[in-house]
């Protein structure tokens, strides 16, 4: 059985408010914008293909990167498609359906944070939470990029605090799921045991 964690309706209100600093523009703009302040970041991740594709166009080049091929949940251009399948980058393809995040895509994502080289992967489905568990797993001073639709982008540094916020977040999410016991070993993984 696959191990899926829902986004409850109830908690949705939670993943509207800013984890970062959000640097508003379109496409390029926001990117080149959060760019002088992103430092030197333990790891770098990159979610979603419109963030992507302009980090990799500006020759900034995620550790990791996790795209789906859509944006907006309509299919990406042809050029941003291409755009993100950058040649430094072993590919891996998980299946993660939308308003989810799968054990399998938690495990590829662990995987990837502690790969000596820069991964790319590919969900068949969506990417959309897959910031969530990027961020509780990623190590402390690591950056996560991911794109607010219409808005800009999203810049998220890892801290203390800001793993407490996110596992705080994370254990309300797994308390509202049925069969509680058969996440485990997801909240394992997920606090790096």
């Amino acid at each position: 059985m696959v191990c899926e964690i829902v986004l409850p309706e109830s908690l949705r209100p939670l993943f509207r408010k800013p984890f970062g600093i959000l640097y508003e523009g379109v496409g390029g703009d926001a990117v080149r914008s959060s760019v002088k302040d992103l430092g030197n970041p333990t790891k770098l991740i990159s979610v979603g293909d419109v963030t992507t594709f302009h980090l990799l166009e500006s020759n900034i080049i995620p550790d990791i990167l996790i795209v789906d091929d859509r944006t907006k949940r309509a299919p990406a251009s042809s050029q941003v498609v291409y755009g993100t399948k950058h040649q430094g980058f072993v590919e891996v393809t998980v299946d993660n359906p939308a308003g989810v995040i799968t054990e399998d895509l938690i495990s590829v994502i662990g995987d990837a944070l502690v790969s000596d080289r820069n991964v790319r992967i590919f969900v068949n489905g969506e990417e959309d939470l897959a910031a969530l568990p990027a961020m509780m797993m990623a190590p402390i001073g690591s950056v996560i990029m991911y794109g607010q639709p219409d808005k800009g982008v999203m810049l998220v540094r890892m801290t203390e605090s800001k793993k407490a916020e996110i596992k705080d977040l994370f254990d309300k999410i797994l308390e509202k799921q049925d069969h509680k016991e058969q996440f485990n070993n997801v909240r394992r993984i997920l606090h790096g045991h």
